[in-house]
């Protein structure tokens, strides 16, 4: 049996379950959680953008090898055993073709564009020895080398001639020094154009044929002719 007093309890309570928004419109019921979700602290720990963008990378890897396993004939070990044939494919082709060859070194002259005296050559290669610059050293020695010879008309003044071209020219009027003429030219190419570097001992050594030309005699050119054949 309710009193007076339930009554009023009874009341009271649906009149608070009364105030209660059961009927709020969906558009604004929307707004209102979108709002409430976009507050930070609901994305203190989200991930980064690098973060997401590392995550869809591996995720596109594994879609890719998925798609690759499904497409080849057995699956995943298909794939596996598909591997395994391109890369013996490949050794196969590296062992039978071997290393890929450089291509052919072009041979530059000996003397650059600038014509310099063999006194200023030697003076270049001294400072550059004093710094311990034995490969420019070594280069400009050379060339102080070649030009002493022209100089003497030993060779034919000539630019564009090589290191070697004037190592064999000179080797065949100076036979008694032409196995060092020839070393020295090697050496030049080498650290000019083999990216090679030169050290001290080669250095004196070029020092040392220079000086030695300086008196040496060349042979006639019809006794050189004769002596070759």
């Amino acid at each position: 049996m309710t009193g007076a007093g339930g009554t009023t309890t009874a009341a009271r309570f649906l009149g608070a379950a009364g105030d209660i928004p059961v009927d709020t419109p969906r558009v604004p019921a929307r707004e209102a959680a979108r709002d409430e979700l976009a507050d930070p602290r609901y994305h203190e720990h989200d991930p980064n953008l690098l973060e997401r963008g590392v995550d869809r990378f591996w995720q596109w890897i594994g879609d890719l090898f998925a798609g690759a396993a499904d497409a080849a004939p057995g699956g995943t070990a298909g794939l596996v055993v598909l591997a395994l044939a391109v890369i013996g494919l490949g050794a196969a082709l590296w062992w039978r073709l071997g290393t890929p060859q450089r291509p052919a070194r072009t041979e530059r002259p000996v003397r650059g564009g600038t014509a310099l005296s063999a006194a200023e050559h030697r003076a270049a290669a001294a400072a550059h020895a004093a710094a311990r610059r034995w490969t420019e050293a070594c280069q400009d020695r050379m060339r102080a080398l070649v030009r002493a010879l022209e100089d003497r008309a030993v060779l034919e003044p000539r630019p564009g001639r090589t290191a070697d071209e004037a190592a064999a020219e000179a080797g065949r009027l100076l036979p008694a020094y032409a196995d060092r003429l020839r070393s020295s030219a090697r050496l030049f190419d080498d650290v000019t154009y083999g990216g090679r570097t030169a050290d001290e001992s080669a250095y004196r050594a070029l020092c040392a044929l220079d000086e030695d030309l300086e008196s040496a005699q060349p042979l006639l050119a019809a006794t050189a002719g004769s002596e070759e054949r």
